[in-house]
């Protein structure tokens, strides 16, 4: 069977297993209920579709944030170093 790569599933097929089976956990453990490979993908599935456009564009605000921090720090050792000729 060929692999489905959706737009919104940026993981790799180790990542997604190993997420999955934390998710198998998490149902066994917290809510004693067992539950299996194929729901706890399609759990994953329905969270990185709902949540990953946010988590992503949060990533990047946070990104474009700390490059502007940056950069205004470099703007201001430039400007010591033109003050000291």
């Amino acid at each position: 069977m060929a692999d489905i790569k959706r737009k919104w599933d940026l993981l790799s097929k180790a990542e997604r297993k190993r997420v999955s089976e934390e998710i198998i956990h998490y149902f066994k453990n917290e809510r004693e209920e067992t539950i299996g490979m194929i729901a706890a993908e399609d759990l994953l599935d329905c969270f990185l579709e709902s949540a990953a456009p946010f988590i992503y564009s949060k990533g990047i605000e946070d990104s474009k944030n700390l490059l502007q921090k940056r950069f205004e720090d470099i703007s201001i050792d430039l400007d010591v170093l033109g003050d000291k000729n």
